[in-house]
């Protein structure tokens, strides 16, 4: 996909999709429909690329990669039954209750990012409130000291760049070389969390790693934790700014918001169809089995186009109208099946909380300069979005 495609990939999507469900393309099935993307997804034959996988594509190159290497060992990469035991330890610390818990300190959290918009100028949404949000709340629950923060911000958006498709080499580069700082980094706080453990979900993963025989490995520890990091401020950030860019467009669905702030599901759910915060995701046959109707095999990778899967007017009325009292909405951004994603309703917490907050302290809120997204593919959201607040 070129640049351009990048930046607006619906027409390409729909182009797509007017070929049918499935295109068999080479050693790739791109799957377009939400019914079969649904079904991949859901379907236990479908793998994960996980290390043996990985050093089969990359060969060499895998080893030089650190930031393939990091995520190898963690959920995102690995399948069945390792996958389910990781998944289990990993997901006490995304429980309803837990979640439910977090709200009065993302309420307060919020507010005081809110205070930095207040400025009377133009400020950077992206910069100044939707990527510290989600991430102060992902290091308040991995545990990394406040200290800490202003050097992990910087690693973190660039360690992002790992998981996207064809990245640029400088893209690779900077995901790499996050890579390796967030590891050394990560080695420090897991040796820190079994001196001197606390109630953060790193003493939680590292102490049951000394007696548990279900635990992490050392590298599946710092594999998990790395990608909390990354699933847990990349996916919220993309949200909140792409939300917000979508209200800009629709100023009449922003006024009903701004009254009406219990609406705020309703329109994350719409946020996540419309313009999803992560737009592609693959598998590889167990088997050989058909999806819809091409036969494949585990030499074919299946590219799922979850962004176009959301658009598909076969599922939504009007799929490519932004219209958050659709009935029956349940986007496929944040996948489905077994690697659905742990972090999904703490997601939706902090975007249920940041939009209503920003329409109502900020009655006036209104784009201020021209907005630049980054040119990513997998990950989608603004890497500038200006605003004015007042």
């Amino acid at each position: 996909m070129t640049a351009r495609g990048r930046q607006d990939p619906y027409p390409l999507y729909a182009a797509l999709r007017a070929h049918g469900p499935v295109l068999h393309l080479g050693s790739q099935l791109i799957v377009t429909s939400y019914e079969q993307a649904s079904a991949v997804l859901r379907d236990p034959r479908m793998l994960v690329a996980d290390r043996d996988m990985l050093r089969r594509q990359l060969g060499p190159a895998y080893a030089a990669r650190p930031s393939q290497a990091l995520l190898t060992d963690s959920v995102l990469n690995t399948n069945p039954p390792d996958h389910r035991r990781m998944r289990q330890l990993v997901s006490g610390a995304f429980t309803p209750r837990r979640v439910a818990g977090l709200r009065a300190a993302i309420d307060a959290q919020a507010a005081r990012l809110a205070d930095r918009l207040d400025s009377g100028g133009p400020v950077d949404l992206i910069e100044e409130f939707a990527v510290p949000l989600p991430l102060a709340v992902i290091c308040e629950l991995l545990g990394v000291p406040e200290s800490d923060r202003a050097w992990f911000r910087p690693v973190a958006v660039d360690f992002a760049g790992a998981v996207e498709y064809a990245a640029s080499a400088e893209t690779a580069k900077r995901a790499d070389d996050a890579a390796a700082q967030l590891r050394d980094y990560l080695i420090g706080l897991v040796a820190d969390r079994r001196r001197s453990p606390t109630d953060d979900l790193t003493s939680q993963l590292a102490t049951a790693a000394a007696s548990d025989s279900a635990a992490l490995s050392g590298t599946e520890l710092l594999g998990n934790l790395a990608l909390l990091l990354l699933a847990g401020h990349e996916t919220t950030t993309n949200l909140i700014g792409n939300g917000v860019a979508v209200l800009f467009d629709h100023p009449a669905a922003m006024a009903r918001l701004r009254a009406a702030p219990d609406l705020a599901p309703a329109y994350v759910e719409e946020f996540l169809r419309f313009d999803a915060p992560v737009q592609v995701t693959s598998r590889v046959p167990a088997t050989a089995m058909t999806v819809g109707d091409a036969a494949v095999d585990g030499s074919v990778e299946v590219t799922v186009l979850l962004g176009a899967a959301n658009r598909d007017p076969e599922r939504f009325a009007a799929a490519d109208t932004f219209d958050p009292a659709r009935s029956d909405n349940a986007p496929l951004s944040f996948g489905a099946g077994a690697h659905f994603c742990l972090g999904a309703a703490l997601a939706r917490l902090e975007a249920q909380i940041a939009f209503p907050l920003l329409l109502t302290r900020f009655p006036k809120l209104r784009p201020d300069g021209a907005p630049v997204r980054r040119d990513r593919l997998v990950l989608r959201g603004y890497a500038h979005l200006p605003v004015r607040a007042g």
